[in-house]
């Protein structure tokens, strides 16, 4: 995700991003923490929707 996209995400301008890296690092760190978060979250669910879509597609096979 792009900066201009987080700053859209939080209704923020990009700027506002930029000073928050600078002025509030602690802030910065925990909304760059919450979109990692985010993004393994998706990841997750990604990954455990190949794993029953395989298991279905397995369905029946005798192993």
């Amino acid at each position: 995700m792009t900066q201009r996209d987080m700053a859209g995400y939080l209704g923020v301008s990009t700027a506002t991003i930029r000073n928050w890296r600078k002025e509030k690092p602690n802030l910065y760190k925990i909304v760059m923490q919450g979109f990692e978060v985010e993004e393994v979250k998706n990841l997750l669910k990604e990954s455990l929707e190949k794993l029953e879509s395989a298991g279905e597609n397995t369905k029946g096979v005798k192993g």
